[in-house]
């Protein structure tokens, strides 16, 4: 073979992998140009966190420090936009703008982990004399809809621009008692993405928050709807939270169930299976139909339709439609349509509460370590399968009644939150950790408080622990000497504190008796 041969056919491929690479190598080109509007990358900023974490089983301590990175955007008001959890428990936050070197320190002024948004203040407001605030649209985007994720992921410095489209949107649990509208999209999104816009032709449809996990092509972002209505609750300097339905509900789709309710075949609806209420004065009751919301149809899913190609469970427009603490719904009762108000809240009490950026409450007393059953502490329990099998088959209220609702005679699970201490004291008894605690010295226990007032006000020889639980051994111990061995223990396990401060202003109230 010559060498004009060689240099014909080694040109003719040349020109075929061009005629192939250069228009995908111009279209990203466009693209790039099209996102590196100067505006919109002077408005996304990287976002430095130092978090403390609270520890559910050493809740004395917090987790050692953590240095966590994610990205934020610029909103009216010289304030940021971030995702709670790139912020929750962070001792140090700092931003830092697109292409600057140094960093600017910032105070979180508001924080709603349920909904996964939070807002910061920096000290130095000159800060946004050269970066504006980013132009939200003020509807939804299209399935389909072109969308760019903005954010400062990990693996690199410089600001990210990912590619996709809107392909769902839904009403979904975003975390217990807290639901809300969710977009999915199949841009990029990775950890360091959290906090940032994702923006649909010139103006921002929603926040990034978190990735499918082990899926690289679908991310999740907070729509604009979502936003406004937190950034609307605390302008009066709180979070209040959202209004939401708590009933049980279920479709009503059988035909057994339409035939035993006696329902016209044009009727649709959900039924309630059980009401969040009992008192006679709650205006839903069981087997009621709800049919509508508002002036919205619902369907026998539970949907309503907000467009030609969008249904979305109908407790959406819970937020929408509810003034005062109420929404209005139309149902059928027995044959009979009746249009009711139905109060709602923003708060489900259970037994099992959430931390909510706060550290766990507690109490030492001798080699024991009481505390506030929470979400977080079941929540680690949780990746220990072994651990949850054995609440289950001792019926621990931890899983058989965390979703109760409190009242005068229970108002929180209290719980053994860690292994015995070293002392004498525990010899020849199990570890009692995760044990809820069911009474002291034959007295029901309904909270840590009462707890440790029983404690403090105790004058028995022996204090006896009961648990509520099968099986379980109950404790007893020489109360002088518990009291008296609570120091030494304390100091030889680094302990600063007997208890956290609300547990330590009821021991401290009174001295224990002698």
């Amino acid at each position: 073979m010559n060498f004009d041969t060689r240099f014909s056919r080694r040109a003719s491929v040349c020109r075929i992998v061009a005629a192939i690479l250069l228009p995908l190598f111009c279209a990203q080109a466009v693209s790039a140009a099209d996102a590196e509007s100067p505006n919109l990358a002077n408005s996304v900023v990287k976002v430095f966190s130092t978090m403390r974490y609270p520890d559910p089983y050493k809740p004395w301590t917090k987790q050692a420090p953590m240095d966590v990175t994610g990205s934020g955007v610029i909103i009216d008001g010289k304030r940021i936009l971030t995702n709670a959890h790139v912020v929750e428990y962070a001792s140090q936050v700092q931003v830092q703008a697109n292409e600057a070197g140094d960093k600017m320190a910032a105070t979180v002024v508001a924080i709603a982990p349920g909904i996964d948004l939070a807002v910061l203040k920096l000290e130095d407001e000159s800060f946004f004399d050269s970066r504006p605030p980013l132009a939200r649209a003020s509807k939804l985007p299209d399935i389909k809809d072109t969308v760019l994720a903005y954010g400062y992921p990990t693996g690199g410095s410089s600001l990210s621009i990912t590619k996709g489209i809107v392909s769902r949107i839904e009403f979904v649990n975003y975390k217990f008692a807290v639901s809300g509208l969710r977009i999915q999209i199949d841009a990029a999104i990775n950890p360091g993405n959290s906090g940032g816009p994702a923006i649909a032709g010139d103006k921002m449809i929603g926040l990034a928050f978190r990735k499918l996990t082990g899926d690289d092509n679908i991310g999740y972002i907070i729509p604009n709807e979502e936003i406004e209505l937190f950034l609307h609750d605390i302008a009066d300097g709180k979070y209040d939270g959202k209004p939401a339905m708590f009933d049980d509900l279920q479709t009503l789709e059988n035909p057994a169930m339409r035939a035993f309710l006696k329902l016209d075949k044009t009727v649709e609806g959900v039924i309630v299976h059980a009401p969040y209420s009992t008192a006679a004065a709650y205006p839903l009751k069981q087997w009621d139909v709800i049919t509508r919301i508002g002036d919205a149809p619902i369907d026998n899913q539970g949907m309503v339709k907000l467009g030609p190609d969008l249904r979305v469970d109908f407790h959406y427009l819970v937020q929408k439609t509810a003034k005062q603490g109420a929404v209005p719904l139309s149902i059928v009762r027995g044959g009979k349509p009746l249009a009711i108000s139905l109060p709602v809240t923003s708060d489900r009490p259970t037994l099992l509460r959430d931390l909510n950026g706060e550290y766990p409450s507690y109490f030492v007393y001798g080699p024991l370590v009481f505390s506030k059953a929470t979400w977080e502490f079941l929540g680690g329990l949780e990746k220990n399968g072994g651990a949850m099998r054995t609440l289950s088959i001792m019926k621990s209220p931890l899983l058989t009644r965390a979703l109760d609702p409190p009242d005068a005679n229970l108002q929180e699970l209290v719980v053994v939150s860690s292994p015995f201490f070293p002392n004498k004291l525990a010899k020849g008894y199990s570890n009692a950790a995760g044990s809820v605690v069911a009474s002291i010295n034959g007295v029901h226990v309904s909270s840590l408080n009462q707890l440790v007032t029983l404690l403090r006000d105790s004058s028995d020889e022996f204090v006896i622990i009961e648990f509520d639980q099968r099986p379980a051994e109950s404790l007893v111990f020489p109360r002088k000497e518990m009291v008296a061995a609570t120091e030494d223990i304390l100091s030889d396990n680094g302990v600063r504190a007997q208890g956290s401060p609300d547990t330590l202003a009821i021991w401290q109230a009174k001295p224990p008796k002698p």
